[in-house]
């Protein structure tokens, strides 16, 4: 992941109708789809108000569907597509685009590698190339292989060995679920990224790195017809190879609460870290599940936060959400959770810390949640996501992970729909189904004993 980056289509703030105003019809993302005959599918959503444009390359291989023995290998592999080609070496790609006023990145989630730039219209075209060069073939040399090696390594030193609570979101999928491909650690393991020899790196992009395992999103100041023929232009003469299968990653419900204890001896304060296994991505709890993660964990006018941090002072801070932290309620495939972080006073224990969150829950799955705050809910939600497809990159990026994860482009228009349909029985219904003590995973982080 370069610069940290977490893509989503969550920014910002709109104006919406109230609920005593007169709706309009629901404003839609342009969206316009074709695949070409090697199976490379291609988004464009059509938008001149600014003269820019924005790209996203989806991959779909991420950290849940890297091949065994080779955990933190899709991670690596994001680095090697900024090593250069044979035929424009390192340096170029970043050059050319951040050389005319643009920006690029890259970043790898459970079930995604995406690679994003934002650049004047102008740019689209050598972007386009850029893009097309390094899907035909990488640099793959023993230097280039060994200098990612260390820099990814290096990301974890920084990340997760060397900073307070750093693994905690690698530890929970890794405690509660069983499957390899959902509880092994993504971000990698020295161990695995030190075997990963030049074969192993070849054998990778001949894999995962084909037309047909591609989405490239195009949003902005294009007409379709110009980017369908750019396109087809660079990608046409890529050859056709078969589409990687995808496991199926889902889990039963746990049973049996899983509690741990862990020691950081980096942190200052404890911490607890809580997930529940949730449902699988387009199930019909699944708009309920993200609108119910919102009520509880959505900021400082959620129901943790207001209870926890500042009703009891328990917690002295609290993040958290569905699919949380690398992705958002929708950017998903097979089953997720919701994933809760919190630090709590020390004068707290996380018997009482649990004790609250039961508390919290239980009178959601009895009493649901009030009409105000239920429409209040819902108004953030569609406010933040009519605010984070404006933006022609996000909006690039949004189309084509829906069409790469849900098989629809055009679904990420259904999104509004879903969430306004969510009532405060389904909201009853998701709590008492999946926000239980025997489908929760704990894991409380202490602080080392100070040594005298």
């Amino acid at each position: 992941m370069r610069l940290g980056f977490l893509p989503c289509f969550f920014l910002g703030t709109a104006v919406l109708a109230g609920p005593s105003e007169t709706k309009l019809p629901a404003w839609k993302v342009p969206v316009e789809v074709k695949t070409l005959p090697n199976g490379l599918t291609v988004v464009v959503s059509e938008d001149h108000s600014l003269p820019t444009v924005g790209i996203s390359m989806v991959y779909r291989v991420g950290m849940r569907l890297e091949p065994k023995g080779r955990t933190g290998f899709a991670h690596l592999f994001e680095h090697m597509m900024f090593e250069g080609t044979p035929v424009a070496p390192k340096g170029v790609f970043d050059r050319v685009i951040q050389g005319g006023g643009g920006i690029n990145n890259g970043s790898t989630r459970y079930d995604f590698t995406n690679y994003i730039e934002s650049a004047p219209v102008s740019a689209l075209e050598p972007i386009l190339w850029l893009e097309a060069d390094r899907l035909k073939a990488l640099d793959f040399s023993a230097k280039n292989l060994k200098n990612q090696q260390e820099v990814v390594k290096e990301e974890i030193r920084l990340n997760v060995k060397n900073r307070p609570y750093g693994s905690w979101w690698l530890d929970l999928p890794a405690a509660a679920y069983t499957r390899w491909e959902t509880s092994h650690d993504g971000y990698g393991s020295f161990e695995d990224l030190d075997r990963a020899d030049l074969k192993d790196v070849e054998a990778f992009h001949r894999t995962y790195y084909t037309a047909s395992n591609a989405v490239l999103g195009i949003a902005g100041d294009v007409k379709p017809a110009e980017a369908f023929t750019m396109v087809e232009k660079y990608f046409g003469n890529l050859p056709t190879q078969p589409k990687p299968a995808v496991p199926d990653l889902r889990e039963p419900l746990g049973t049996v609460e899983v509690r741990q204890v862990k020691t950081d001896p980096l942190a200052r304060v404890p911490a607890l870290a809580v997930a529940w296994k949730l449902t699988t991505r387009g199930s019909k709890d699944h708009a309920p599940a993200a609108v119910l993660a919102e009520v509880l964990t959505g900021g400082d006018a959620s129901r943790i936060y207001l209870g926890l941090v500042k009703g009891k002072e328990l917690l002295l801070e609290a993040s958290g959400g569905l699919n949380f932290p690398l992705g958002n309620a929708w950017d998903f495939d097979g089953q997720t959770m919701l994933a809760l972080f919190s630090l709590y006073k020390p004068n707290a224990d996380a018997d009482k810390v649990l004790a609250g969150l039961d508390e919290i829950i239980t009178n959601v799955a009895t009493q649901g949640v009030p009409a105000a705050e239920l429409e209040r809910t819902k108004t953030k939600m569609l406010s933040d996501f009519y605010s984070g497809v404006e933006i022609p990159l996000y909006r690039a990026d949004a189309l084509a992970k829906a069409q790469s994860l849900w098989g629809s482009a055009a679904q990420l228009n259904e999104i509004p729909k879903l969430i306004e349909g969510v009532t405060s029985e389904d909201l009853k219904r998701v709590a008492a189904t999946y926000l239980t003590r025997a489908n929760r995973t704990v894991i409380d982080y202490h602080t080392a004993p100070v040594k005298p």
